[in-house]
């Protein structure tokens, strides 16, 4: 199979791609990739790591607060546009998907003007302007969630839950010793990203120190952001703190319980792995889509939520401590995130795909 995928922006589309690749480089593997990405955004680091042939362009998403600049947005989508159909035309792809994010629009109307079958898929419960305004060029169209069905054209629209779920499956654990952590103690997970956020960091680092003398362990991921100030702070020795931690699924699958942003990855790999979980959604996100992501899970007794502007005092101890000791809660929670789980959702996405490569 060859394949050109694009996804860009933020860790929350680009790693759902990348499981995307991996199931089919699995299923088939002679299978050829080209990924094509912003030139100035996380996926230009992220994927030539994982050796995959990766093509950047210029593109910008449209500016809500200043329209002059979307002249400049015009300009770059139409060059890029023109772009892609070469970069297409030349690696001549079985199928074009499209996994989020702007950088998106010109790659999957490209493909669309090639006659070229196109995929694209929808993390959040709520969905992205991209993939609303690109619905109409797409062949199939997967979505993460089931509220979000309705958004996109029913007959061509299936649930396929989100990919990274199943890489959270497959994923090998990381051992607690390798952050000094204790084997026996339970162990508590901070993170908010793999930049962080600002505004929780400053709540968390005074937070932290009311951990003393607690009988369980904080891991504190900081994102890379702030971690060069908060490394100097002295927390109390349960606390450890790291910038950032490379398959942190790997460690999560050593968590007993996970504070964290309600990012559609973060939680397809939550509801994975079973882990009871603090949600503290992103109020910074367009739609507040992390928020909605959430509430699926709150109104089922799947997690729990505290809201940025909620963060005062001791309530992510409070909180912490009364899940930690009630082995019933616990137990609940995780058997109602059961109802959210999907095993195979990257397997789900090849069989599609491939059936829609098939198709006449």
């Amino acid at each position: 199979m060859r394949v050109v995928i694009s996804a860009g922006g933020t860790g929350g589309h680009i790693y759902p791609a990348l499981a995307i690749i991996n199931k089919i480089k699995e299923k088939e593997k002679d299978s050829e990739f080209l990924y094509i990405g912003t030139h100035n955004r996380m996926e230009c680091d992220i994927v030539p790591k994982h050796n995959i042939p990766f093509k950047s362009i210029e593109i910008y998403g449209f500016n809500r607060k200043n329209i002059f600049k979307n002249f400049k947005t015009i300009k770059c989508l139409l060059k890029a546009r023109k772009e892609c159909k070469k970069i297409i035309s030349e690696f001549k792809p079985d199928v074009v998907i499209g996994v989020g994010g702007y950088v998106t629009v010109p790659v999957i109307m490209s493909a669309h003007s090639l006659k070229i079958k196109t995929f694209i898929h929808e993390q959040n419960s709520v969905a992205g302007r991209a993939n609303l305004f690109l619905a109409k060029y797409a062949d199939l169209i997967g979505v993460s969630f089931k509220s979000s069905i309705n958004e996109f054209p029913k007959d061509k629209t299936i649930f396929t839950g989100n990919p990274c779920s199943e890489n959270a499956k497959d994923a090998s654990v990381i051992p607690k010793e390798k952050f000094n952590l204790s084997k026996s103690k339970k162990l508590v997970l901070f993170v908010m990203g793999s930049l962080g956020a600002s505004l929780v960091n400053e709540f968390l680092i005074s937070t932290m120190k009311l951990f003393n003398n607690k009988d369980y362990e904080i891991l504190y991921v900081t994102g890379t952001r702030d971690y060069d100030k908060i490394k100097k702070i002295k927390f109390p020795s349960n606390v450890k703190v790291v910038s950032y931690v490379d398959s942190l699924v790997g460690i999560m699958k050593n968590t007993d319980i996970i504070v964290t942003r309600a990012g559609a990855s973060t939680l397809s790999e939550v509801i994975e792995l079973g882990i009871p979980s603090i949600l503290i959604p992103s109020p910074y996100v367009p739609n507040n889509h992390q928020y909605k992501n959430a509430k699926d899970l709150i109104d089922s007794n799947a997690a729990y939520m505290i809201e940025e502007k909620d963060l005062i005092g001791d309530i992510i101890v409070r909180k912490i401590d009364e899940i930690l000791y009630d082995d019933k809660k616990i137990n609940e929670l995780k058997n109602n995130l059961k109802k959210f789980k999907i095993d195979n959702s990257s397997t789900v996405i090849y069989e599609n795909i491939k059936k829609l490569i098939d198709r006449k």
